[in-house]
């Protein structure tokens, strides 16, 4: 069977040498930019933690960001072809990552919040569509990501209750 094989270019430019360059540690700033073909810039630094600026996206943001944006694109599209129409989805993911003493650390795990609004509660079928079927479209979603199957740390999710639109109304979803 044929592989397909996809490629991905990002220029990346520091801006924060500033006058001094890196004479010191703490002589150069660690903003960047980073840029793929049209692409607007997306402003990178170093955690604060390590001297970034906190209004900007760090490598850390980027990764935990990666891997909810897969989580969610795949989960729509498998919610889509099981006929689960969603009107609504957020997430709020975190990430931990260890720091060892000699300043070497890595992620030790990723916590994905996803949060669904659909528009109806049965499936094309008519069963109920419930927490259990979303469950498993998040299982199916985290089996295809492209990211999650590229790193080596565990990633959780804990879904919040579906949620139900309300046709006609501007409330909020209903639990």
């Amino acid at each position: 069977m044929a592989q397909l094989l996809h490629s991905y270019s990002v220029d990346l430019t520091w801006t924060g040498a500033g006058s001094a360059g890196t004479t010191t540690y703490t002589s150069y700033g660690r903003n960047h930019e980073l840029t793929s073909g049209d692409k607007l810039p997306l402003p990178g630094t170093s955690d604060p933690g390590f001297r970034g600026d906190p209004a900007r996206w760090s490598p850390e943001d980027l990764l935990v960001g990666a891997l909810a944006q897969c989580h969610m694109l795949w989960f729509l599209h498998l919610a889509a072809t099981a006929g689960v129409v969603v009107v609504g989805y957020s997430d709020s993911a975190s990430g931990t990552m260890r720091i060892e003493s000699a300043g070497h650390g890595q992620f030790t795990e990723v916590v994905l919040r996803p949060r669904v609004t659909v528009r109806t509660r049965t499936l094309p079928d008519g069963r109920a569509l419930d927490d259990q079927v979303l469950a498993d479209l998040h299982h199916r979603a985290h089996e295809h990501c492209f990211i999650a199957r590229s790193v080596n740390f565990t990633i959780r999710h804990e879904p919040v209750p579906v949620a139900f639109e309300h046709v006609g109304s501007s409330a909020e979803p209903s639990v």
